[in-house]
């Protein structure tokens, strides 16, 4: 998964901006050794995928998706786009029908930033929407949240869950499982309505990428236990795991079938000592990454703040899947989108042809994304992405996946206590205005003396978003 993070935490709380390291260590993935290279039908992942250097000792090698909207500002019609289009195949998958042929050209055209491609990828995605299967879709926290509600829009609005690190008052948690090689390992799932994970319906466990398939084993392997099923389909938009492995051994074990569909598949070669060169560039790095400054708010009075209860949103219809999202719901979200975003614009003093960033925080991904596309469908200059847990090394040198990064404190009072949060390629582009999009915990004093300064050194507009 992407977000896996690391046990070598920032330990400032205070919110810095971070310095780049121009010039200072040329050709850092180079000289980690680390290659990706392509196998099998479907795209290029080289084209989805960049390469960056974690800041985490188990783990060298981050792999930055560019069409995912987490680590890199991306058009959101190309991040849900890639979303439907998984869920096409998931589609294809339940229904034992051979996969449908991707359009990689027009996808990798979009990915290199062709926004002529982007708009006809993301209407033709629309298009191949069919009728929902039976089944249930869970995404993993945090960074598939959005990707798994994506993907049950692409099986025309089957039910979705997603996991979450975040306790909730009056929700009882109804199953959970760990991801060994996160910062925060446990995942919590806190469903409304209990049932929905049980029977034995399909279940589509949805996540960015597939590096060894552990995390899904633990997840089928729990859920299995207390609720057996015939089939599971796992989605990835990249899957990366080395030949054989233990996931298809694993499920097989329980008496159950496995798929597994992604958009590309590759293999990422790591030299014998790639450990040690890794804690090598690190210890190189970090000197100059330590070179922090405070940064301060520029433009106080250019702030504003619009709460979406006061703009139409429908009353009972969630933000988010993470205590679950049924038909009903879906068709709810989707009919309320256009005049939500409509209000929005104005409310938010949004301006055609400005360069605006709406920025999601950790698992608040799907209602942002949804909200950036239905502007940028309206003619807006829009690109998403998200806050997250993960740490890693700012590079700014050509090819590198992450360029420039800012790192404020834990704004929402998190279950495994405060540390540090990140948001990487900001500093990529001259944003006009930046759009927070947070929910109601999340509002509190840290979030102003932490993330909304951190980003005023890269805006010159900030509007503060908030969820019902």
């Amino acid at each position: 998964m992407t977000e896996q993070t690391t046990t070598e935490q920032t330990t400032t709380e205070q919110t810095t901006t971070e310095q780049t390291t121009t010039g200072i260590a040329a050709g850092v993935i180079d000289r980690l050794g680390v290659r990706l290279h392509p196998t099998g039908a479907g795209s290029d992942p080289r084209v989805l995928l960049g390469l960056a250097l974690r800041r985490n000792p188990r783990r060298a090698q981050l792999l930055v998706s560019r069409v995912l909207g987490k680590h890199v500002p991306t058009d959101p019609r190309l991040v849900r786009s890639a979303g439907l289009l998984l869920g096409g195949l998931v589609a294809d998958a339940l229904a034992d029908r051979p996969a449908r042929t991707l359009p990689v050209p027009l996808l990798h055209a979009a990915v290199e930033g062709d926004r002529t491609a982007v708009a006809a990828l993301h209407t033709a995605a629309q298009a191949a929407i069919g009728e929902p299967p039976d089944a249930l879709v869970l995404g993993f926290a945090e960074t598939a949240t959005a990707l798994g509600h994506c993907v049950a829009e692409g099986l025309g609005g089957a039910d979705v869950l997603h996991s979450t690190r975040r306790p909730v008052p009056g929700f009882a948690t109804a199953g959970g499982f760990t991801e060994e090689h996160s910062h925060a390992t446990e995942h919590l799932l806190l469903p409304a309505d209990p049932g929905l994970l049980r029977g034995g319906r399909p279940l589509v466990l949805v996540d960015d990428e597939l590096s060894t398939g552990r995390t899904v084993l633990n997840t089928i392997t729990a859920l299995h236990r207390a609720s057996p099923r015939e089939r599971y389909v796992v989605a990835a938009l990249v899957d990366v795991r080395p030949a054989g492995g233990e996931l298809p051994a694993g499920v097989a074990a329980l008496g159950a079938r496995l798929d597994v569909v992604s958009l590309a598949r590759g293999v990422v070669d790591l030299p014998p000592d790639v450990a040690e060169r890794a804690t090598a560039l690190r210890a190189e790095l970090e000197a100059v990454l330590a070179c922090t400054h405070t940064a301060t708010r520029e433009h106080p009075d250019r702030d504003s703040r619009v709460e979406l209860a006061g703009l139409g949103w429908p009353a009972g219809v969630p933000a988010g899947a993470r205590h679950g999202f049924g038909a009903a719901e879906h068709r709810a979200f989707a009919a309320a989108l256009p005049r939500l975003a409509d209000a929005l614009a104005p409310a938010a003093g949004m301006r055609l042809g400005e360069r605006t960033l709406v920025l999601g925080t950790e698992e608040l991904m799907q209602l942002p994304l949804r909200l950036a596309q239905t502007l940028a469908d309206a003619g807006h200059n829009v690109a998403f992405s998200t806050t997250t847990r993960s740490p890693a090394v700012v590079v700014d040198e050509p090819g590198y996946a992450l360029t420039s990064g800012i790192t404020f404190p834990a704004h929402d009072g998190p279950a495994d206590g405060p540390g540090p949060r990140f948001a990487y390629n900001i500093g990529a582009a001259d944003w006009d205005h930046v759009l927070v999009v947070v929910d109601p915990p999340a509002d509190t004093p840290a979030l102003h003396g932490g993330l909304l300064p951190a980003l005023a050194p890269y805006t010159r507009r900030t509007t503060l978003v908030v969820t019902p």
